[in-house]
């Protein structure tokens, strides 16, 4: 099939796409409670029709999506290796013990903020929002259903804890997949979401410290706590030494060391900790490493907080990521994304429109099309050249895709984030968002960098005129 006819898709015929990937993600996740990868690759083969209408070739489309793979090969190697980190770092004690002294700052008189500063340390530990809010969460929960607080204000501290180590963990999925599709390095892209994710949480822990000063009085029922406690101390060597590799983890990303090898020399650390420390045997941490960890304590909060890990894992993620990166390449090959874009970047006249574009596509994703991955992937695609073309550095484009794609995501009730979270914590995301005070205001403080140009960084000179020269050689 020649190409030489080849004509450029309408808007209709480039919604159609996104029509059918919103059609087919309802009625997997709401009616048959699937998964969101068949549906995806479904959206891909109605995509790579309407290519072929428009005169594409399947060859020039495979290309497309294998390019846009290869794009993202680094991000899948990441996630891979923090496959391994975490079930290293679990089996070696170091995850137990950012959890056994994260429990330990809990008081009647800052519940709330405690809340919400456990989660935080649980979440980065951990790199999922989901664990977090599915183990300590719940017994959070608890806590504050015996203190009189309301669930929607414990659920909100919960959520904002949460979601602040998931997107600002190395150990996150989400926050490798941004920087991949933005074309930043992971530890630029962390670095830079300090800006606006730091401000968010200190405003968040104010307002949880003002809401949570009237429960002061209140006594504080530490049984749920405890028994985790007593779990973990049982079953592992809690140390304060075992907390040097999150701490050297922390201080290769200050000194910008690339991902790959920092996170591999967090793995090595975790293979001596855990001999040292726990007596691991070199078999042990080789299995944990590829398979995961398997936590049988028999208190069913501790082993589902702790069962996870190995490079095995993460291959759930991984397919997810390759199905939403097949259907973005051939949006993106096709040209349709660019149509899509195009009538987007219309209403876009400045870096702080262009931002608030951005945010707002990714909020409209997660509303759209129910899942956080296509929320930070599409957005990227569209918008990744228009960045470049304004000189903007990618981390700029990276940061709003987690500030936006991975926190808004749980305060929708019929995304995939939302649901869970609501049938997790047993609270509506319409009654929590309101206190889900960081997954609010870290979007709307993005936006506000990004009409007063604060933290927004430019492409070096040179890179401007490479990529200028690039332009204009198209």
């Amino acid at each position: 099939m020649s190409q030489k006819n080849l004509r450029k898709a309408t808007l209709t015929e480039a919604l159609i796409p996104i029509a059918c990937l919103i059609l087919f993600l309802a009625v997997a996740i709401i009616k048959f409670e699937a998964s969101p990868h068949v549906p995806l690759v479904g959206a891909a083969v109605v995509t790579a029709l309407i290519a072929i209408r428009l005169g594409h070739t399947w060859k020039s489309l495979e290309e497309g999506i294998v390019h846009t793979i290869m794009m993202s090969m680094q991000a899948i190697l990441i996630l891979m290796i923090v496959g391994m980190l975490i079930g290293v770092w679990i089996i070696s004690g170091v995850v137990p013990t950012m959890i056994y002294y994260g429990l330990k700052i809990l008081a009647p008189g800052y519940f709330l903020v405690a809340a919400c500063l456990i989660c935080c340390i649980v979440s980065l530990a951990t790199g999922t929002s989901w664990g977090t809010a599915g183990t300590v969460g719940i017994a959070l929960i608890g806590v504050g259903h015996g203190l009189g607080i309301p669930m929607p204000m414990v659920a909100g501290a919960i959520i904002s804890g949460a979601y602040f180590g998931d997107k600002m963990s190395p150990l996150s999925d989400t926050t490798n997949l941004a920087p991949a599709m933005a074309g930043s390095t992971l530890f630029d892209h962390v670095r830079h979401m300090i800006f606006t994710t730091g401000p968010s949480l200190l405003i968040a822990l104010v307002l949880y410290g003002i809401l949570g000063g009237r429960y002061a009085g209140k006594e504080l029922d530490m049984s749920r706590i405890n028994e985790i406690l007593t779990t973990l101390s049982s079953n592992f060597n809690i140390n304060l030494l075992l907390l040097i590799p999150p701490i050297v983890v922390i201080l290769m990303v200050a000194f910008k060391i690339p991902a790959i090898p920092g996170l591999i020399g967090g793995v090595v650390l975790g293979f001596l900790f855990g001999m040292v420390f726990q007596g691991n045997s070199m078999a042990d941490l080789v299995n944990t490493s590829h398979y995961g960890f398997t936590s049988e304590t028999g208190i069913e909060v501790v082993d589902s907080l702790l069962s996870r890990g190995g490079m095995d894992g993460m291959m759930y993620s991984i397919a997810l990521v390759l199905c939403a990166l097949a259907f973005g390449g051939v949006m993106e090959k096709s040209g349709m994304l660019e149509v899509l874009s195009q009538r987007l970047l219309m209403f876009v006249k400045s870096t702080g429109s262009l931002i608030t574009a951005t945010i707002l596509s990714c909020v409209f994703t997660n509303v759209l099309m129910p899942d956080q991955y296509l929320a930070i992937v599409l957005p990227g695609r569209m918008f990744k050249d228009e960045y470049a073309k304004r000189g903007l550095h990618p981390k700029n484009l990276s940061r709003c895709l987690e500030d936006a794609g991975t926190l808004t995501s749980a305060l929708i009730p019929w995304n995939t984030c939302g649901a869970y979270m609501t049938a997790t914590l047993g609270v509506s995301p319409l009654l929590y968002a309101p206190y889900a005070f960081l997954n609010l205001l870290n979007p709307l403080i993005s936006i506000i960098y990004g009409y007063t140009g604060i933290t927004i960084e430019k492409l070096p000179a040179a890179a401007q005129d490479v990529k200028r020269d690039e332009n204009l050689a198209l």
